[in-house]
């Protein structure tokens, strides 16, 4: 009788502890993001503040925004918080999500070195991407099919430069980290696409600053959407809404303007509903 109450107490134990396990795991959701919110330590800010009002636990997984979509497409992310306006569109024109939600925006910067050999200074991306293609000098490309990559070759284009960048351009097929990393290298000495964010978290900055800045058209703008159940059953819905009411919301928004370095703000939430 003992050994069958000590059994019965056992298996109740690790039935408990079985939906312990399992209230943990639907208490999670997986983000496909972009690189820049990654690295630049925007989702390290605002994560414990989510996790502290809801008991959600966030797994991003930081790629390339075409990466990122094509991650969501398969279902293999709750939600999906990206930059290429054009690209999230379709996403929700094509059934994976029901609507896109503004969440914030910064602005992309043209990083070089200090001495400019191709003079691109000024607040004319389209004016400078023309001197460096003409001047043939070094370009670092991520090459990625990211939001920053999908804008730098909207730019080009606007520069009547997309089919003759200059022979000094190159792809990595890296993130914007990466990219940065080997714009310092002394040997390359590189002109750069970056958004703001990461430029201003990114340390090994070596000779460059930022050299282009102020147009209009480098605005960058995040959006953030909910993966169809419909698409894919296993999505966890009521755990992803949360997270987009959330970040969408007041709280998530105060916590987004709340971010900075060195007493400047990476980003500027403008979510409207």
């Amino acid at each position: 009788m003992i050994a069958f109450q000590r059994l019965a107490i056992a298996t109740a134990i690790g039935a408990a502890s079985l939906l312990a396990s399992a209230s943990a795991l639907a208490q999670s959701i997986v983000v496909a993001s972009t690189t820049s919110t990654e690295q630049s330590g925007l989702f390290g800010h605002i994560l414990p503040e989510f996790k502290k009002a809801t008991g959600i636990d966030v797994k991003v997984v930081a790629l390339g925004t075409g990466q990122a979509i094509d991650m969501a497409r398969r279902g293999d992310a709750d939600v999906l918080f990206v930059h290429d306006k054009v690209a999230e569109e379709k996403f929700v024109a094509d059934g994976f999500a029901a609507r896109r939600f503004e969440v914030m925006y910064n602005d992309f910067v043209l990083i070089g070195p200090k001495a400019d050999p191709a003079q691109t200074k000024g607040n004319d991306i389209v004016a400078a991407l023309k001197k460096v293609a003409a001047a043939n000098a070094p370009f670092v490309s991520r090459g990625d099919k990211s939001g920053t990559h999908a804008a730098e070759l909207r730019f080009w284009k606007m520069a009547e430069s997309d089919a003759n960048k200059g022979s000094g351009y190159k792809e990595c097929g890296c993130g914007m980290g990466p990219a940065l990393n080997i714009a310092a290298s002394a040997a390359t000495g590189a002109y750069v696409l970056s958004d703001r964010g990461t430029w201003l978290s990114f340390k090994n900055r070596a000779d460059l600053t930022v050299l282009v800045e102020g147009d209009k058209r480098l605005f960058n703008q995040y959006g953030v959407m909910l993966v169809s159940a419909a698409k894919h059953p296993q999505v966890k819905t009521a755990e992803g809404q949360k997270f987009v009411d959330w970040v969408t919301g007041p709280a998530g928004q105060a916590a987004i303007a709340g971010y900075k370095i060195g007493g400047e703000q990476l980003f500027f939430p403008n979510a409207t509903k």
